[in-house]
């Protein structure tokens, strides 16, 4: 069942839309090929991750791989269809956009 479109401030927020971009066409992935991905260090990906993980869209879990605790990051079923309902969100505003139904009532730039 999909989700009625829906703005999430919690995902809308750049490097977080570009997280779970990320994760919810995976399984899982490693904390340092997210961080990598995203250009971020490890502590501000550690603050946007905190707060999805607090909304309930990330799960992260630590294993140990030689001798060193690897972090390994995966979207919830709750994160999948809240990432999916933004992204339907922000496609109607972009087609509003288009349509020319935004601002109609002002100058065009």
């Amino acid at each position: 069942m999909n989700a009625p479109p829906r703005f999430d401030p919690v995902i809308h927020a750049a490097a977080r839309l570009q997280i779970t971009a990320l994760l919810v066409s995976v399984s899982d992935a490693e904390f340092a090929t997210v961080r990598d991905a995203v250009g971020v260090s490890d502590s501000v990906l550690s603050k946007h991750l905190k707060l999805l993980e607090d909304a309930g869209y990330v799960r992260l879990s630590k294993a140990s791989l030689d001798g060193r605790v690897r972090t390994r990051l995966s979207m919830t079923g709750k994160g999948r269809r809240a990432f999916a309902a933004h992204v339907q969100a922000l496609q109607a505003l972009a087609s509003l956009a288009e349509a020319g139904a935004l601002g109609a009532d002002l100058e065009p730039v």
